[in-house]
């Protein structure tokens, strides 16, 4: 009876014991830190999701190599004996994870919203250098490297505005940064070209002077050509009488060196030759004494300075003549008007009537403001 008593009460200490030492065994097994690398991976994502591997590249870098940091350590301690894991550094770096994520996004939000807005007025001001090059350079004869780069430029500038509207800032960002370079380095020489150009203002103003105080002085008419605006304008008696559209060579800015460069030239000239009819095939023609004696003069220094060739020959023919009308610089260096407005010049002028051709009858900082220094 005893022992069966004592088999009862063995039986009872276990039955109660197993369970007490199953409770025992849960409570101490270490817990897989499943859900802190669940919100770290969750964190690194949105990070993804909102372009911190672009816009905040070195904070994401950080978290993903703390996230790889914490799968290593968790894949290693798992093949250790339960009881003998310890996930404190998977936490650890889990939780440095989700922080590092979680400031790359709120840096790549702000990064890509102050680029956006970087980019919004770097576009409007390289279409404000885009309409100065237009209203000063369109029709100003410059080279063909030059025109290619502008070229460019603006359609560099156009993608860029496409890509920036889809929203693809680091692709219109690279798109004007190259834009930028073409138009303001293109504007920059287009600029001291043309303020080069310019520095025979004081010679230009001496031939208007004269030629304006003659044509007073005579009480006849005298023509000045202005090539920077294109004008032909008719003096009276030192007054102006008429002012009509010139069109000029393709090449027509500076002097006329060489025959064939395409040039209008510069200079104090007269009318030798009026033509009309089957004399010319410009409906008329008034014929210039270009080259004078001063243009053969320079271009014989020009040959013996080695500046031209020995082969070079000096132009000649040079007219003005109707047939123009076209809104385009044509000529091989002629000054063409419309047959109308030749019908006008035909008549008032007459053999030695004084023709002044000068690159502008008003100052650089008049004609494009102070901005070209």
């Amino acid at each position: 009876m005893r022992k069966i008593w004592r088999d009862v009460l063995i039986f009872s200490a276990i039955a109660v014991s197993i369970p007490l030492v199953i409770l025992l065994l849960i409570r101490f097994t270490p817990q897989p830190p499943t859900g802190e690398m669940e919100y770290a991976r969750e964190i690194l994502s949105k990070a993804g999701t909102n372009k911190a591997d672009t816009y905040s590249k070195k904070l994401f870098t950080e978290a993903k190599i703390f996230y790889d940091s914490a799968m290593v350590i968790w894949q290693k301690e798992n093949k250790r004996f339960i009881y003998f894991r310890h996930y404190d550094k998977v936490i650890m770096f889990a939780e440095l994870s989700a922080k590092k994520a979680s400031q790359a996004t709120d840096n790549s939000i702000s990064s890509s919203s102050n680029l956006k807005i970087k980019l919004k007025q770097k576009i409007e001001s390289l279409n404000d250098l885009v309409t100065q090059i237009d209203a000063r350079f369109t029709t100003y004869p410059l080279t063909s490297e030059i025109h290619d780069r502008i070229s460019k430029g603006k359609l560099l500038l156009n993608e860029a505005e496409i890509v920036y509207n889809k929203g693809q800032y680091l692709q219109a960002n690279r798109k004007i940064t190259d834009s930028e370079y073409l138009l303001t380095e293109s504007y920059e020489n287009a600029s001291a070209n043309l303020k080069n150009y310019f520095k025979s203002f004081s010679v230009w103003e001496k031939w208007v002077d004269r030629t304006l105080n003659e044509s007073k002085k005579n009480r006849d008419y005298s023509i000045i050509i202005d090539k920077f605006s294109r004008k032909c304008f008719i003096y009276l008696s030192g007054s102006r009488k008429y002012e009509f559209e010139a069109e000029l060579g393709r090449n027509w800015v500076g002097e006329k060196r060489v025959r064939g460069d395409l040039a209008t030239p510069e200079g104090m000239y007269k009318i030798t030759q009026k033509f009309d009819g089957s004399k010319t095939k410009y409906y008329k023609a008034l014929l210039l004494d270009y080259p004078n004696e001063k243009d053969k003069e320079k271009f014989k220094s020009e040959i013996e300075h080695g500046s031209l060739p020995a082969s070079a020959k000096i132009g000649g023919m040079i007219e003005i003549h109707g047939n123009g009308g076209k809104g385009i610089d044509w000529t091989e260096g002629c000054i063409a008007l419309t047959d109308k407005e030749m019908d006008v010049v035909f008549k008032i002028a007459k053999i030695g009537t004084p023709v002044t051709i000068i690159g502008s009858m008003v100052d650089l900082k008049d004609v494009v403001g102070k901005q070209i220094n």
